[in-house]
């Protein structure tokens, strides 16, 4: 089966902010595995040479003085999953090199949740590495972590499964993760906004431009959507999904606000777009 080339570079201008999509890599995956019981005869075009297609990678908010990182994808893979699909990645660094910016140019790290797809370059260690390594150090290690203390709660409990390594996530940010809430402002124009479901702590990122008063806005959604298959149906659920009622709910809120373009990480193709009543642009 030819697996589809990684996901390209994208960037969205709001005055002198810039909202850019690194890519880190993608994953070919059993549809029938990540979303139980959809019909994707419903819904064609979504499945590519019978297998699920989820890019991963970063959000770079880029501010004349700011420059922050929404979510650090899925770091160094090229590695099988038994009996759901591939996953590759590792590209991240260096789409960032090709902003002209190093790891020591982030000064904020915003984890939208936790799940290990969105946080394997918290630090220098893989989870992938034929030989287990010891993390020696944050990968943005001048910069700021945040996440919604909901999500490092749930996640810190020791009968929590499916989540980050404690050895290479958790305990290095142990000390250095500092919590943030709906409605938080993180830069001038740059706001938390609560979208439990996916995970119970969940969040977005609203970014508007602070020198203007249009209603426009880039809405990083990351999980609240996984195919573009949910904008026309937003009952679809993905098997990760804690909550299914409230996935759902977070859904039918973002997808409800046409002054928005929402820009959501694991589409392929276009990460940004904005949803009108019939259909996304």
């Amino acid at each position: 089966m030819l697996r589809p080339a990684a996901p390209q570079r994208s960037q969205l201008a709001l005055g002198t902010t810039t909202i850019t999509y690194l890519p880190d890599g993608f994953a070919t995956l059993d549809p029938g595995t990540f979303f139980p019981g959809a019909d994707w005869s419903a819904h064609p075009g979504h499945i590519h040479d019978g297998s699920l297609v989820l890019s991963f990678g970063s959000f770079l908010i880029r501010m004349p003085d700011r420059n922050i990182l929404v979510d650090l994808a899925v770091g160094n893979a090229d590695t099988d999953l038994p009996g759901v699909g591939h996953m590759q990645g590792g590209l991240l660094l260096d789409n960032l090199a090709g902003e002209r910016l190093s790891r020591d140019d982030i000064d904020t790290v915003v984890y939208t949740h936790l799940h290990q797809d969105h946080v394997r370059w918290t630090t220098d260690a893989s989870p992938f590495a034929s030989t287990p390594r010891t993390p020696t150090d944050l990968t943005f290690r001048r910069a700021r972590h945040l996440v919604s203390e909901r999500e490092w709660q749930h996640w810190s409990d020791p009968s929590t499964t499916g989540g980050p390594d404690r050895d290479l996530i958790l305990e290095p940010l142990t000390g250095a993760i500092e919590f943030v809430q709906d409605g938080n402002t993180i830069a001038p124009g740059v706001d938390v906004l609560s979208l439990p479901g996916h995970t119970p702590g969940h969040i977005g990122i609203t970014v508007r431009d602070p020198a203007s008063s249009a209603p426009q806005s880039v809405l990083i959604v990351c999980d609240v959507l996984h195919s573009t298959a949910q904008i026309s149906d937003p009952a679809l659920a993905f098997a990760t999904d804690t909550d299914r009622a409230q996935a759902r709910a977070a859904r039918e809120h973002v997808l409800a606000h046409p002054a928005s373009v929402i820009a959501a990480g694991h589409f392929t193709g276009a990460v940004f777009g904005r949803v009108t009543g019939e259909r996304p642009l």
